[in-house]
């Protein structure tokens, strides 16, 4: 997703203080704007896309939304210096300050940082363009990822109490594209969450239709990512909204949940304890903290092969563990006496701290803090929290004496989980950590039999099939006729095929396998038959639909119709359909090349099978492409992520 970058300028021919007229428009095309597009951003100038009606709403639109804001001071021009001022006004850093000759500094911007370019005859000086647009584009890339912490609007700077506006309440004029657009954006996510599609998230995540939204963007993503049990590729997308907004609480939050799922404890840990030093009254970090620490402490002594007494004593030895996370979710209640679920688990946890030591410490306030659960609970009005509300008063009855009061709660809670078998599995698992220790045994074992009872009435989610290994194939297509510098000629043909073969054969590939590419003319179509031949399923993925595809990756190449037949004889043994980038991700981003998109598309289907299962297989002269989106660019993302590259060069094959 590129970076947009707005420019305050003046437009056309302006005369400067000696009467020299200064053509801004060859400043901008020849200086400005391809200084700010070599560095990989968007860039907008005022009259370019402000549509018709009132410019004034659009201008402060994009001044707010802007990642970078390039002012041009060559001249006092009114509205530059007006433009200047507003995004001043809105934004806290994010301005570069430009400038040609002039006799002399304004006062208010004389300290601050500049380019200063230089003009021939009121152009650009042909002598120092390439060392201006250079400059620039690195200060460009400086400024984005200095410290966000950094104030550079003297406004900001000299207010330090100053809050910049929330520019999700801002929704005026034509900025509302920007919204429409995002909302379809947020629905693909949606989508792709629902059907469990990673890839395409970690593709959209990308690719927010307003730059300003982005870490609502990466936080959406990782927050579906999340739910899917992705937790790896989630941690990346919370950390990519931190580096834009690194105050953010709920990406904060987040991030520390899957880096504890993934096992970073100390990290997830670190993280909690920097929410609470900000804000001691943060529930959502306290809770989190307790529950690290009763999963720490529950992973202490919960060891295989140790006998009922074994566990009970280790449980025992780690109570100063289980002090700390009575502690965390105590204060998380205290704090918020609704959080029932914070209260439950502090009342369990001191139960079972009485019942191991012996120790009546917390008794008086376990009593106290039982009553307002069962309040707290009991108000639930929320239909979607019904069965979370309803198995608290579970654990509750769980402390009684009565079995069957116990079966009855539980029953009830089972009736609001919606069919939900995953929800039940979690509790279950919890009951199960209650079992090992021996708490209560007649109550949790009545849970535990209504709960498993349910579960074996409701459908269990589908076990997805997890291939062995994954291949991921890029190549390069058969030349066109006449291209003046050959790569694949076609009387290579063989010889690519019977190494492509021979390489899967190297890495065992077989029916337990998937294999991930495209489908154009020679290395994909090679590959794509090479995989079939060995029982391997394989999944084309294009980045076009299908008659385009065909006519710009199958057709242009020697022998085209020859290999059009191949492909389309290929795709009807297929068991998986291709699936269509547009169809599947929605239309193309702008500034973004389809074969691009794709690689990085087949490259994020491979990876969300694990890591370690990917294979990539590349058969390439080591060279780059025609254009974007080839094989080169693959190896360079491949190699980033995995490194386990198996290379067969075609200046060695032939």
């Amino acid at each position: 997703m590129s970076l947009r970058v707005f420019v305050a300028m003046p437009f056309g021919k302006k005369p400067d203080s000696t009467g020299t007229p200064v053509d801004f428009d060859r400043i901008y095309n020849e200086l400005i704007r391809p200084a700010l597009e070599d560095a990989g951003l968007e860039v907008l100038r005022a009259d370019e896309e402000l549509d018709a009606g009132d410019i004034r709403v659009d201008l402060f639109q994009e001044l707010l939304m802007a990642d970078l804001v390039v002012v041009d001071l060559t001249l006092d021009n009114p509205n530059v210096w007006y433009e200047l001022g507003v995004r001043h006004a809105l934004r806290a850093r994010g301005v570069i300050l430009v400038q040609g000759p002039r006799a002399s500094q304004p006062f208010d911007i004389y300290t601050d940082r500049k380019l200063c370019y230089s003009l021939v005859d009121g152009t650009p000086d042909p002598a120092t363009l390439v060392l201006y647009r250079r400059a620039l584009g690195d200060m460009a890339l400086s400024t984005l990822t200095a410290w966000h912490g950094s104030k550079t609007s003297p406004v900001y700077t000299l207010l330090p109490y100053l809050q910049e506006p929330d520019w999700r309440r801002l929704r005026v004029g034509n900025a509302l594209e920007y919204w429409e657009n995002y909302e379809a954006w947020a629905t693909r996510i949606e989508v792709a969450r629902k059907a469990d599609r990673p890839e395409d998230i970690l593709v959209l995540a990308d690719e927010a239709p307003a730059t300003a939204l982005r870490v609502e963007a990466h936080i959406k993503a990782g927050e579906a990512l999340r739910h899917m049990g992705h937790y790896r590729f989630a941690v990346e997308q919370f950390e990519l909204a931190l580096e834009f907004a690194p105050d953010n609480y709920e990406a904060a939050r987040q991030h520390g949940i899957c880096l504890q799922r993934i096992g970073r404890i100390d990290e997830a840990r670190a993280t909690f304890k920097r929410l609470v030093g900000v804000d001691p009254d943060n529930v959502g970090a306290w809770e989190r903290l307790g529950c690290l620490d009763k999963e720490e402490w529950a992973a202490a002594w919960r060891i295989d092969g140790h006998t009922p007494d074994q566990m009970r004593s280790d449980a025992t030895y780690e109570e100063a563990q289980l002090r700390e996370a009575i502690r965390s979710y105590s204060t998380a209640f205290r704090i918020c006496p609704g959080h029932y679920l914070s209260g439950i688990n502090a009342v369990m946890l001191m139960q079972v701290y009485r019942e191991l030591t012996g120790d009546p410490r917390h008794d008086a306030e376990a009593a106290v803090m039982g009553g307002g659960v069962a309040w707290a609970a009991s108000c639930e009005r929320d239909e979607a929290n019904a069965y979370l509300a309803q198995v608290c008063l579970g654990w509750l009855a769980i402390l009684g004496s009565d079995p069957a009061a116990v079966g009855a709660t539980y029953r009830e809670a089972i009736a609001h989980a919606d069919n939900d078998w995953l929800a039940l599995q979690t509790t279950q698992g919890h009951l199960r950590v209650l079992a090992d220790l021996g708490f209560h045994p007649d109550n949790v074992q009545m849970a535990l039999t209504t709960l498993e009872r349910a579960m074996q009435r409701m459908k269990p989610p589908a076990s997805q099939w997890r291939p062995d290994k994954v291949f991921l194939f890029a190549g390069h297509m058969i030349d066109s006729p006449g291209r003046p510098e050959q790569r694949f000629p076609s009387d290579k043909e063989s010889i690519a095929a019977a190494r492509i073969g021979a390489a899967l054969d190297a890495l065992g590939a077989g029916p337990d396998d998937l294999a991930i590419a495209q489908g154009a003319a020679g290395g994909d179509l090679l590959f794509a038959e090479a995989c079939l031949a060995r029982g391997v399923r394989f999944q084309m993925l294009l980045p076009l639909p299908e008659p385009e595809f065909i006519e710009a990756s199958v057709l242009p190449c020697a022998n085209g119709e020859s290999w059009r037949s191949r492909y389309l004889a290929l795709r009807e043994r297929l068991a998986l359909p291709p699936r269509i980038m547009p169809d599947e991700l929605g239309p193309l981003p702008r500034t973004i090349d389809p074969f691009e998109r794709c690689n990085l598309w087949l490259l994020y289907s491979a990876l969300s099978q694990g890591l370690d299962r990917v294979r990539f297989i590349c058969l390439w002269n080591g060279g780059g492409g025609d254009g974007a989106g080839g094989t080169a660019h693959m190896v360079k993302e491949v190699t980033r992520r995995t490194g386990q590259v198996t290379w067969l060069d075609t200046r060695e094959l032939w």
